[in-house]
Order: structure tokens, then C-alpha cells, then sequence
């Protein structure tokens, strides 16, 4: 799978070479060197805990991997994990990640049933007081990352990918797509039958007033019912 629309990333002779380049070095990070051939997908995640492909890996406590069915036909793929995902070490488990089990329930969607991960599986963040507050991934971070995720979707081979905010959209549907415009829409991609975008659930958590949120709880699910409707049974 290539992304047209992203430079791709020189392999590294060895791990550690890929471990810490610096903004000035010419040579990008990535974690290919550390991919496994491997057709397991338990194999790729234990993989993915030594990964020091970029130097978010400091940081973080720990590799947040994707989770879910081995045969799900949906693929949910949201930016990073966050502090409460850093903690765990699993996906959308603190505050969007009960939003997004809302919206999914509610569209009638199985979360059980879906696959959820992440483009950039450590937890990049900066200090506010006692805080540990998000940090979003710059470009050469979310390519670095890439091949795991490209592995992931390889691997699962799912009927319906749906891109959870922009940052997930634009590294798999290209830098130009823009979710506020073509939200819900199907699009044509080589990485699945069917792809839809709609915005993070955090997003969500972020308007300010309860009418706000309601407002866009209620477009999220709509988004995700236009998904739930490229499952449905003779899809």
C-alpha cells in the first residue's frame, strides 16, 4: 500500500538508526525497520512494544497498538493515543473513547465486532502544571509511524475503514482531504471497499456549551450510521 500524497520514508540498515533523528537530519524516522513479516497480528503488537522508529517513544509510557476482532470488518483509526491510553496501553479508553462507544452504540455498531486503532501508537504530550496535556503529531511523526498501521490494515484486510478526526483522514485519504467538508462521504480508496471520515470524538468534548455537544454528538452519529449502513447484511 503507497500513499501518493506522502514522501516515503528511506528503510534504516538497522533499528537503532531509526531511533533518534534529530529536526536537521536528513535522513526521516521510521519504524519499518521494526515491522515484522508477520501474518499474526498479536505477533505485530508484541513487535510494536520495542519500537523506537521516532522519539515519541521517550515520552510515552508505553506502545498503545490497535485491539479488537482479528477478522473485523471495521477498522476505526483515530489520531494517538492520550494520557488515559498512554496508562493502559490499550485504545480509546478514557473520555473519546466513551464518546465514541456512544456514537457506535447508537448507529448500532459492535464495538466488540470493530477493530480500533491509532495512527501514531505513543502518546506525544507537553507539561501544564501536573498535566500531561496532547501534543498533535507533527508530519514527519505520523510518517514515521506509518508502517504499522499499514501493516494493520494489511493484516485485517477490513470491508470498511472509518478515519476518526483530521490527522487520521489526511494520512490515509491524502493531505488535501478535509474532514469538515466531506464528513460522512464515501470514498474511493485502495485501502478498503468502503472509507468514511467523520471528526474525533474528542472534538465533541471540546465544544464549549451542552447544545454544542449535542449538536455534534448528533452529526457523529449520523456519520457513523452512514457506516453502520455499508456493513449491513449483503453489503
Amino acid at each position: 500500500m503507497q500513499r501518493a500524497h506522502c514522501r516515503p520514508a528511506r528503510r534504516a540498515a538497522h533499528p537503532e538508526e531509526a531511533q533518534m533523528a534529530e529536526a536537521d537530519d536528513e535522513t526521516p524516522p521510521t519504524a519499518a525497520p521494526f515491522v515484522p513479516k508477520t501474518r499474526s497480528i498479536d505477533a505485530l503488537r508484541r513487535a510494536a512494544r520495542g519500537c523506537r522508529g521516532c522519539a515519541l517513544y521517550r515520552n510515552a509510557t508505553q506502545t498503545v497498538f490497535g485491539e479488537g476482532a482479528s477478522h473485523a470488518r471495521v477498522l476505526l483509526v483515530g489520531e494517538q493515543p492520550g494520557n488515559d491510553e498512554d496508562l493502559e496501553g490499550r485504545p480509546f479508553v478514557g473520555s473519546a473513547g466513551r464518546v465514541l462507544d456512544e456514537g457506535l452504540a447508537a448507529a448500532g455498531i459492535d464495538r466488540a465486532a470493530t477493530y480500533v486503532t491509532n495512527v501514531v501508537k505513543h502518546f506525544k504530550w507537553e507539561p501544564s502544571g501536573k498535566r500531561r496535556m496532547h501534543s498533535k503529531p507533527n508530519l514527519r511523526e505520523i510518517d514515521a509511524c506509518f508502517p504499522w498501521l499499514e501493516r494493520e490494515i494489511a493484516l485485517l484486510r477490513p470491508h470498511l475503514i472509518v478515519c476518526l478526526g483530521a490527522t487520521a483522514a489526511q494520512a490515509l485519504l491524502g493531505r488535501d482531504f478535509r474532514v469538515t467538508r466531506q464528513r460522512g462521504q464515501l470514498v474511493a480508496s485502495p485501502l478498503a471497499p468502503h472509507v468514511v471520515a467523520t471528526i474525533h470524538p474528542s472534538a465533541i468534548l471540546r465544544q464549549r456549551s451542552h447544545e454544542d455537544r449535542q449538536r455534534e454528538m448528533d452529526a457523529f452519529i449520523a456519520d457513523l450510521r452512514i457506516a453502520a449502513g455499508l456493513i449491513a447484511p449483503g453489503k
